[in-house]
């Protein structure tokens, strides 16, 4: 079985398939900020089939050549490097356009008409996927319509897949239901579920760093470890998404897909090959074998949280509740922290904490191995009172590298330890890429890698975790927010949470 090129990075990649994208919300911000400029960035590194082309669709009543003129603006504004004008061309030739209401069968048939054009005009073969880039509550009619319309039908060879973006449902309920619906029109192997994390190099460096180095795996577990952290801070508000917020909140936004992806490449066993389902059915156990809280374990072991005015970088920034389309008497968090522990062998009795959080002190997405501490004993009769505990960090962003940190002896005729660090950064050891963080995932997509993809089984397995949390939180509203300051780390009570077990939260600035 081939191994997915996403998983060797030192290896020349080939080209995408041949096939039409076809882009449902094309005038939106993702489309425009992240899309574009991953596919411009996949032509220019030559990794887009000459025979390609894209059809944006939305409901805006725009012509085609407007529409176009928008696009390689978009281009322009959101390039990650500088603009080759030849590859701009290229890509300026290869953008269409059809506007109509996703709820209409007659749009479908528009588009069916237009996607066999552009497949005549481009010489491109009888392949499509599409992406929903669209608000979530269109997501099952868009696929059932796109069945009805012979749209998602594969026949001699051709193929039909979809992108889904997050949220993958509202809670446990609303994903089981959205994933019966699109899997009476598509079948799994069909159906990208994208979470834009996983375009990180860093993250997709997990594996290799686990699975490929010996030093690593042997001490990968709970005789070495003693606590892991995953944090995801964020220093920017809700912004203009206040409205999506409200119904969302931190723990539905970034919990049962963020931070759960990174714990379960973090901690799955390794796969018997890094084909994509494999690599999916451990990253699927470990999940399962993490305990389901219990109404006690979200009082004690959850933490909840909504910035109130504060400093960023100096300067002042509103409270969530002043935030655009946000009520101002809002329950809704934008900061969580948990404790979760995980049910198997390898892990038995080690605490994970994650956490993440709007209007935080720093931008920062980390995850910390923290190593149990060496026995004492053969510096008893030495200066050294205390050895401190050797830390491995995976940094994510803003810059992608890992870290690890250990004692050494300080020069001196006395015996004392500092603590010092190796320090891997991408940037440093491989040089700069133009990157959105889509570029890996849209080639993969046309390639047919589902391995940095969620599963059916995965998405209603996070889910399975959060909501237990949710049912609690309904129950019980908060009734102290806000309650941490614009620029801090987040509520004492986050901080309280590891403290019961003696130990702190590990900040990065």
């Amino acid at each position: 079985m081939n191994t997915p090129a996403s998983l060797l990075p030192d290896m020349p990649g080939r080209p995408g398939d041949s096939c039409v994208m076809v882009i449902f919300g094309a005038t939106g911000d993702l489309t425009q900020r992240k899309l574009l400029p991953a596919l411009y960035n996949l032509a220019r590194a030559k990794l887009l089939s000459s025979r390609f082309a894209i059809i944006g669709t939305s409901v805006e009543s725009l012509g085609p050549d407007a529409f176009r003129e928008r696009m390689v603006e978009a281009i322009r504004a959101y390039a990650t490097d500088e603009l080759d004008a030849g590859v701009l061309a290229w890509f300026e030739q290869r953008i269409h356009y059809v506007s109509g209401d996703v709820r209409d069968p007659e749009f479908y048939s528009k588009l069916k008409d237009l996607c066999a054009q552009v497949r005549s005009d481009h010489d491109i073969e009888d392949n499509h996927f599409y992406y929903l880039a669209t608000s979530p509550t269109f997501f099952g009619e868009i696929v059932r319509q796109l069945g009805q319309a012979g749209l998602a039908t594969e026949e001699a060879g051709s193929w039909r897949r979809v992108i889904i973006e997050k949220p993958f449902g509202h809670d446990l309920e609303s994903a089981r239901e959205l994933n019966t619906d699109i899997k009476n029109v598509l079948r799994e192997r069909q159906i990208y579920r994208i979470d834009h994390y996983l375009g990180k190099e860093t993250v997709q460096n997990i594996l290799v760093m686990r699975f490929a180095n010996s030093i690593f795996e042997p001490i990968w577990n709970r005789r070495y470890i003693d606590h892991v952290q995953i944090t995801a801070a964020e220093t920017v508000g809700v912004e203009r998404r206040g409205a999506y917020y409200e119904t969302a909140g931190a723990l539905r936004d970034m919990v049962p897909n963020h931070l759960f992806q990174l714990l379960s490449l973090t901690t799955m066993e390794p796969p018997v090959s890094f084909a994509a389902d494999a690599v999916r059915d451990e990253q699927t156990k470990v999940l399962r074998a993490v305990q389901i809280p219990t109404p006690e374990d979200v009082l004690s072991k959850m933490a909840r949280g909504q910035y109130g005015e504060g400093a960023i970088a100096g300067e002042s920034v509103p409270g969530y509740r002043e935030e655009p389309n946000v009520a101002r008497d809002s329950r809704t968090e934008s900061f969580i922290a948990m404790k979760l522990m995980i049910d198997n062998w390898r892990w038995a009795d080690v605490p994970f904490y994650l956490r993440t959080g709007k209007r935080m002190a720093a931008r920062s997405t980390e995850i910390v191995i923290q190593f149990r501490r060496a026995p004492l004993v053969l510096f008893r009769n030495t200066a050294i009172d205390q050895l401190r505990t050797n830390r491995l960090v995976i940094h994510l962003q803003p810059n992608e590298g890992i870290s690890l940190q250990f004692g050494a002896k300080v020069p001196g005729p006395v015996m004392k330890l500092g603590s010092v660090k190796m320090d891997f950064d991408y940037v440093d050891y491989f040089g700069s890429t133009p990157d959105t963080g889509y570029e890996r995932l849209l080639l993969d997509c046309m390639m047919g890698d589902a391995t940095l993809f969620m599963r059916a089984d995965m998405v209603e397995a996070g889910w399975s975790l959060i909501q237990p949390v949710l049912d609690v939180w309904k129950a019980l509203p908060p009734r102290t927010f806000p309650n941490y300051e614009a620029g801090s780390w987040g509520p004492r009570e986050a901080d309280e949470l590891l403290e019961r077990d003696d130990r702190h939260w590990i900040n990065f600035s």
